[in-house]
């Protein structure tokens, strides 16, 4: 058993039943402090539900989920999206999710105020009222992640991969511990692939640990240091990427035989 101190997040015995269906059994998972662990697997394993299940949008049946912030150990289970939000756990969304009508400075300064404290106001012409503090974190965040350039234009007329870079800052922010991404780069192009897989890895430079569900092999075995495989609800299999591009389970169960 690895020290606490090691772990960021640990996911014990989570069980969870949609009608006669059991979409999670029995999951373990420890993500440790400044790690990149990827969760693969088929569509339908599970991947989905156990993300929800570690970000308030779902309860787990049975089993605890404790995170390990700043101020010490607690358990996430019950807790509302927001509240876990709040203790440094940020999540990317598999469809980028961003205020299209709002420019992107505004978009970067918003989750800022929402972490602090919720507070927040809009002047009659829909701007965000700016504190100063905010104002030059966001502007700062916008320029390590290549946005800086663009930050007074409406975030609505983004690319894809400029919207999903907008919403890393709006992560980035809040300067979470931990930072859960949905299939980051569903959808794009392989240039715009490759610069997520870059800007992912500078990320990484700042500490924050990550979990990454994702379908693109390249992308997994670009960034994780460790990975969990899930099929069927289930841990089939866990490791280095070395270990589980060897393993004939996973090649089985999830790349069709295939070796990666």
């Amino acid at each position: 058993m690895l020290n606490q101190s090691e772990d960021v997040l640990v996911v014990e015995g989570v069980n969870k039943n949609f009608g006669g269906l059991k979409a999670l059994d029995d999951v373990n998972i420890r993500i440790r402090d400044g790690s990149v662990h990827a969760i693969i697997g088929p569509n339908g394993a599970g991947k989905s539900t156990f993300l929800n299940c570690l970000v308030g949008r779902l309860i787990p049946d049975t089993g605890s989920v404790v995170y390990y912030g700043r101020d010490g150990a607690h358990s996430l289970s019950g807790l509302p999206p927001h509240r876990i939000n709040q203790m440094g756990i940020s999540r990317v969304f598999q469809t980028p999710e961003v205020f299209n009508d709002l420019n992107l400075l505004e978009n970067a300064m918003i989750p800022a105020f929402a972490h602090n404290d919720g507070a927040f106001s809009l002047n009659a012409w829909g701007g965000v009222v700016s504190r100063g503090e905010v104002r030059e974190e966001a502007e700062h965040i916008l320029e390590d992640i290549g946005l800086a350039d663009k930050k007074e234009m409406v975030a609505g007329s983004l690319s894809r991969g400029d919207k999903r870079r907008l919403e890393l800052a709006m992560c980035l922010v809040q300067k979470p511990k931990l930072l859960l991404l949905d299939e980051p780069t569903a959808g794009m192009a392989r240039a715009d692939t490759n610069n997520t897989i870059d800007l992912l890895k500078k990320i990484g430079e700042r500490g924050i640990s990550k979990v990454i569900i994702e379908h693109d092999m390249h992308v997994v075995f670009s960034l994780a240091t460790r990975i969990s495989v899930l099929a069927r609800g289930h841990i089939i299999a866990e490791g280095t990427p070395e270990e589980i591009k060897g393993d004939p389970r996973v090649q089985e169960a999830y790349l069709g035989g295939a070796e990666v």
